[in-house]
């Protein structure tokens, strides 16, 4: 039974994918673009939490519409949780995936403490108020890329309890451990009292 449509603020067509895989049909996800929505909306703050919140209520704002937002950070211990707020640019404005990976595993280079987290921060605009869910997947950082599914840091990010990076995993297989799915568990469970 389909509960409800909620936008997502992203243009990210992974992200989108792999929320869609969480929910299945207990949500209809919309992604800006699907809601014919064509903006690309700044992350300007420190925070993951600020991040979030500045992109769902650019939307909201927009559309008068329920929506949600995410914004998910690499935190790697031996860089003080760098590359975390900035992990999509790390390498610059450009969003290189590969840059990114390049310049994370240079910088660790002559580090042997490889433990790493990513954290997701979903802040839902639900009737007026806004809801914060995190979800948090530790794991460690390999010396070499492995792997050609997923997207971002996947090549190199091995999940705890997991031999394998999330790029070598299916999706179902991601989703056993995923950062982002841990959050959006929440944001369903919540829709799921409140409708």
């Amino acid at each position: 039974m389909l509960i409800t449509e909620l936008i997502f603020a992203t243009n990210n067509v992974n992200k989108v994918a792999e929320i869609k895989a969480v929910v299945g049909t207990q949500l209809e996800v919309i992604s800006l673009k699907d809601a014919g929505i064509d903006i690309d909306i700044a992350e300007p703050h420190d925070t993951l939490e600020a991040n979030a919140s500045e992109k769902s209520f650019v939307i909201h704002t927009l559309t008068g519409k329920n929506c949600f937002s995410e914004d998910t950070g690499l935190e790697v211990a031996a860089l003080n949780g760098a590359p975390g707020v900035k992990s999509a640019r790390y390498a610059g404005d450009g969003r290189n995936f590969q840059a990114n990976i390049d310049l994370l595993l240079k910088n660790l280079e002559n580090h042997t403490n490889r433990s790493a987290q990513f954290r997701t921060v979903v802040s839902l605009i639900w009737d007026e108020k806004e809801y914060l869910f995190e979800g948090i997947c530790k794991g460690h950082i390999l010396q070499q890329q492995s792997g050609a599914n997923g997207f971002g840091y996947d090549p190199v990010f091995v999940p705890e309890g997991a031999t394998k990076t999330f790029a070598v995993m299916s999706m179902e297989e991601k989703n056993q451990y995923s950062h982002r799915k841990k959050a959006i568990s929440q944001l369903v469970a919540f829709l799921q009292q409140h409708l």
